[in-house]
């Protein structure tokens, strides 16, 4: 006989069913050294009003990723009831204490809290906080948007970034938000070790689910911040949640986004292997100077990328495109 679901340990003050404003906190039980039966507050507003999509925003599920706390706070501060037609759900700061420790872990227990999901009430805290997420909030949820940057381990283009997704439906619907978002860059790709990341329990229930990278190095700058508040607010009006149509132009006035498409797993090369000669190769400038060129590849990306990009198994938005067939087994978003 399967085992019932566990409930979730983590305790709440918002009715997610209520019309209005609501502000508070998940409650996640951390017993520690100066306090035994301790808590961790971790803020959450909810903004409801008749039907429509929900839609939940979250920031900083590694706590050293500054510009998506920013947008979420601010949205959460000015969005009023009655601009919504739907749900909103925002977690500005998913993960306390590596926020108030400015670590992509937690402090807590040391964990990623972005490989923890579908987490467990009954493991550590942010297997009891990802199981929350997971149990609790993401079943009343249509579409996520999970806002990143790359910390202080890297530096990234400022862009979105989803999976392939096998579904051609959804696939289009993502590719959609993506583009309504208007960052300078979307990422279609396929990760490594991402089946116990959100996007991936998101997707696992059909939601809609959208990422972002947007720069690095734990600094804030104007333009990521700036991206990432149109970002959200696009969204929003992408999916009928408020008024107005998304404004997703460039400041340079070129159409936005660029798309990069990640090979399928079958496609990519072997470590063992070398790629046939007869593969045409990108330009002398090379896959990582095109990052810096164009943006369309993070600098953080791998020896083993880049070399697997520029013997042409990586289509690079604005470098080249891919092999034939690629692009071409993407729906488009219309």
């Amino acid at each position: 006989m399967a085992e019932a679901p566990q409930p979730s340990r983590i305790a709440a003050d918002i009715d997610f069913e209520a019309e209005g404003r609501q502000a508070g906190y998940l409650r996640a039980p951390l017993s520690r050294n100066r306090s035994g039966w301790g808590i961790v507050e971790i803020p959450i507003v909810v903004v409801k009003n008749g039907r429509g999509p929900t839609v939940l925003f979250t920031g900083s599920i590694h706590g050293d990723e500054c510009k998506g706390p920013i947008a979420v706070s601010e949205l959460a501060r000015t969005l009023r009831p009655e601009a919504v037609q739907g749900r909103v759900i925002m977690l500005p700061a998913v993960n306390i204490p590596a926020v108030l420790a400015g670590t992509r872990l937690s402090p807590a227990d040391n964990r990623d809290t972005n490989r923890c999901f579908p987490g467990t009430p009954r493991g550590g805290f942010r297997e009891r906080v990802a199981h929350d997420l997971d149990a609790v909030i993401l079943p009343v949820v249509d579409v996520s948007v999970d806002l990143h940057t790359a910390g202080h381990s890297g530096d990234t283009a400022l862009s979105t970034n989803m999976h392939r997704i096998a579904a051609p439906a959804l696939m289009a619907r993502t590719l959609a938000a993506a583009e309504a978002f208007g960052a300078p860059f979307n990422v279609v790709f396929g990760g490594v070790d991402e089946g116990a990341a959100l996007t991936s329990a998101v997707e696992r229930r059909g939601i809609l689910s959208l990422g972002t990278e947007l720069g690095g190095w734990g600094r804030v700058n104007r333009e990521g911040v700036r991206i990432a508040r149109r970002g959200i607010r696009n969204i929003l009006g992408h999916v009928g949640v408020i008024e107005g149509e998304p404004d997703a132009g460039r400041q340079d006035g070129g159409a936005a986004p660029g798309t990069c498409m990640s090979p399928p797993a079958a496609a990519m090369p072997s470590p063992r292997r070398r790629a046939p000669s007869s593969r045409q190769t990108l330009p002398a400038i090379g896959c990582a100077q095109a990052s810096r060129r164009d943006g369309c590849i993070s600098s953080r990306t791998s020896t083993a990328r880049r070399s697997s990009c520029a013997a042409g198994t990586t289509a690079c938005c604005g470098c080249r495109p891919g092999p034939a067939g690629w692009r071409a087994a993407i729906p488009s978003p219309s």
